[in-house]
């Protein structure tokens, strides 16, 4: 006998209306560029299986071209929630992230870095103004929120590149190269990302912010790591960040 689709009122039974839930849930893409993580991809991954969201969850791991053994570690966390690529040399974080995004199924896609910076337990926050109709793009801010305060270095040059991107841009951004960045996939639509390095932020920022969206931002915490602890960016990469935001306000983009 076929299920009945409603009540004698005609308002949908808890099994339609649940399944009209299911059907509009969103899927979040996580990419997770990973370069020598050993230490650290077991944790993060543990944590994103952790964190419970109003959304349905992909985890797109981009092993880009480790040698520490980052490799052995992720043939063992993969399975059917967790999909791991492979780069056989290292190219990059960009790279990394526009292979995850190739591969990525989601209508929203996340960045989630694997060295412990950043925790998934904010994820609730990143996806709220989305969800809620509030946004398109949303950035989690480490200068907001709670956080391991950064060494006197770092804390100048995300400051700097972050006025210099209000500057070009007309913006008021407190935190542009945030690892945390939130897209609903129509917003990337179009948009080619060059990037091989860790200027993916400032040119991913800059095309956005030129097609006319606003970024919404929102306090996340931060545990900063430094260079002896395996922080990889260096004042070199805020170089290229500089000379990304001026190359792309000033150079066409696409339609």
């Amino acid at each position: 006998m076929a299920e009945a689709k409603g009540n004698d009122n005609g308002s949908p039974t808890s099994t339609e209306a649940e399944e009209g839930e299911n059907s509009s849930r969103r899927l979040l893409s996580v990419i997770v560029p990973v370069f020598n993580e050993r230490v650290t991809v077991a944790e993060v991954i543990r944590r994103i299986r952790a964190v419970d969201v109003p959304v349905d969850v992909e985890v797109i791991v981009v092993d880009d071209g480790s040698s520490d053994g980052t490799d052995k570690v992720l043939t063992a966390l993969g399975d059917s929630t967790v999909r791991v690529l492979t780069h056989p040399v290292n190219k990059g974080k960009g790279a990394a992230i526009r292979t995850g995004m190739a591969a990525a199924r989601g209508d929203l896609l996340l960045v989630q870095d694997a060295d412990l910076e950043y925790d998934p337990q904010d994820w609730p926050r990143l996806l709220e103004p989305i969800l809620r109709g509030k946004a398109m793009v949303v950035y989690g801010s480490r200068f907001t929120g709670e956080r391991k305060n950064m060494m006197p270095l770092h804390w100048i040059g995300n400051r700097f590149l972050s006025l210099v991107t209000n500057v070009l841009y007309a913006t008021t951004m407190s935190d542009m190269e945030t690892c945390y960045k939130l897209f609903d996939r129509s917003v990337l639509e179009g948009i080619t990302i060059q990037s091989d390095k860790f200027d993916f932020e400032p040119e991913i920022t800059a095309k956005v912010l030129r097609r006319g969206y606003r970024i919404y931002e929102v306090p996340i915490s931060y545990a900063g790591r430094e260079i002896t602890e395996g922080k990889k960016i260096t004042w070199r990469d805020g170089i290229g960040a500089l000379r990304a935001l001026i190359k792309y306000r000033f150079t066409r983009i696409e339609p």
